[in-house]
């Protein structure tokens, strides 16, 4: 059997008749400006824990848009759920099996093996399936026809310089790859500024795998393929935002995730492969060394990045389904699109997690701390300096934490998503003294402007556990808790109780 919830969604219209099938879509007929007013749409109906939406009628005050709009689409847990093909309850669940394909443990007899069988049935998805017509060519703009502006592309926030495509998966491969190879192609979402009619800004963080692909072109004095495929399956749009480890392909992944095999097809105008059932494609070349100033654009720390530059692509073809709809989002300050996807992946990462450092037995990395500059850590604590090592395994686990500038750790008996019990285990389980480790010069986000330098900075950790052996020469304090049995002695006469409190209370 698989691990599925639901049938598998081979492009975004299945996903969105699922979502219409339990009234979970908004049709809006009124006309509503892609300059600003789609982004406060979104973000009030976001905030509200609202459906998706479709806007029928977005418009531009230079220029009339035929294309419909979908914003919101993983604006609540359940759909980004929904997404995976889960419900929201069997994360944990798909989080296990996701850490199992990243690291398998040996296979113990053949009843073992009978039992991963869905497992290894989702290992076999990964490998691509050619199409030879993909609806995603349905239409091609090619030539003179190439313009960005027949696209309806929103302008989030005020002041900012031009257009912005928000939800752009962007495809690339290394130089000393096949076309065809997809186990080596990347699969990232990188915002892009639109410069004109056929080009682009590509604005990518150095760390990521398209920017380390466009490096290895660069050096060798060429121009990098890429593909931007707007608007394809949940599976593939998730996996590009999954922490994957880079030996693993975005694109291949997908299919773990979906239960069949990704379907793909040869770009027209570049050596690449891209998504058969994207409702847009965007073919083109990187420049090995033109840049253009990006910027400013407000962001997912709910400020304006500075301006800064980032290489220009070059459109070649711009290819759609009949009749395609084009996928958009905003970020700024949380909550927005990508904090509520990031406390979905929280759920997911934990089995990995766990699987690396057994000792934890919860993590929470707050969306209103952009989803990773915090993390609070719950630990089953058995041995002095424990605290610090799970800190610095952290750490040193994802490139996402090397961007986590405080930990928090906290004993398994403190829910590490309620403040009040976080705030408690601070102030009685830490002394400043004795329980804070500061590093210094270590990589950090470089959108983070409170950091001395741009990349580089400090990180704190937070020993908020009970300190047990060397760590503390004093008796420590022991918890209040009523005795097991005054507690059964008033749960069998609870009702009662109650009952009477609520009849004096009216």
């Amino acid at each position: 059997m698989s691990f599925r919830d639901f049938p598998a969604f081979r492009d975004l219209r299945a996903f969105i008749r699922f979502l219409e099938q339990r009234k979970l879509v908004a049709r809006i007929s009124e006309p509503v400006n892609l300059v600003h007013e789609i982004t406060e749409v979104h973000r009030r109906v976001l905030v509200a824990g609202g459906p998706a939406l479709w806007f029928d009628k977005p418009v531009r005050t230079d220029a009339a848009v035929e294309m419909p709009v979908l914003a919101n689409l993983f604006g609540t847990p359940e759909r980004v759920a929904a997404g995976f093909g889960v419900g929201l309850a069997r994360i944990p669940e798909l989080g296990a099996l996701l850490a199992a394909l990243r690291e398998p443990a040996p296979v113990d007899g053949f009843k073992d093996a009978m039992g991963r069988w869905p497992m290894l049935r989702a290992a076999l998805a990964t490998r691509p399936q050619n199409i030879p017509r993909p609806d995603c060519q349905a239409d091609r703009w090619l030539g003179d026809n190439v313009d960005l502006a027949r696209l309806p592309i929103q302008t989030c926030w005020p002041g900012e310089p031009a257009p912005l495509i928000t939800w752009p998966l962007v495809i690339t491969r290394p130089p000393d790859s096949a076309p065809d190879e997809t186990s080596r192609m990347n699969i990232g979402v990188y915002r892009m500024q639109a410069l004109g009619k056929d080009r682009a800004i590509m604005r990518w963080l150095a760390h990521r795998g398209g920017a380390a692909h466009h490096r290895a072109w660069a050096r060798r004095g060429e121009d990098m393929p890429v593909a931007v495929a707007i608007g394809a399956d949940p599976a593939t749009i998730l996996s590009a935002v999954l922490p994957l480890p880079e030996t693993i392909s975005e694109l291949r992944f997908s299919g773990v995730i979906r239960g069949e095999r990704p379907r793909v097809a040869p770009a027209l105008t570049v050596p690449i492969l891209v998504p058969a059932d994207a409702e847009i494609i965007l073919e083109g070349y990187v420049s090995a060394t033109e840049t253009a100033p990006e910027g400013p654009y407000g962001d997912h720390t709910g400020y304006y990045n500075s301006v800064e530059s980032f290489p220009v692509m070059c459109i070649t073809a711009i290819t759609m389904r009949r009749d395609p709809v084009y996928l958009t989002t905003f970020t700024g300050r949380p909550p927005d699109e990508p904090s509520v996807i990031g406390s979905v992946l929280n759920d997911l990462a934990l089995p990995t997690m766990r699987q690396q450092i057994p000792e934890i037995s919860d993590v929470w990395l707050p969306p209103e701390a952009c989803s990773y500059r915090m993390a609070i850590v719950s630990i089953r604590k058995s041995y002095p300096g424990q605290a610090r090592r799970v800190m610095m395994a952290l750490w040193g686990m994802l490139p996402q934490f090397n961007y986590t500038k405080l930990i928090i750790v906290v004993d398994e008996d403190i829910n590490v998503r309620n403040w009040q019990d976080v705030a408690w285990a601070l102030a009685t389980r830490m002394d400043p003294s004795r329980d804070l480790a500061n590093l210094g010069s270590t990589p950090i986000d470089y959108l983070d402007f409170a950091s001395p330098e741009a990349g580089l900075g400090g990180k704190l950790g937070i020993d908020a556990t009970n300190k047990i052996g060397t760590e503390t020469r004093r008796e420590w304090g022991k918890v209040l808790q009523m005795s097991s049995d005054v507690q059964r002695k008033v749960d069998a006469i609870w009702q009662k109780v109650a009952a009477t409190i609520q009849k004096g209370a009216a």
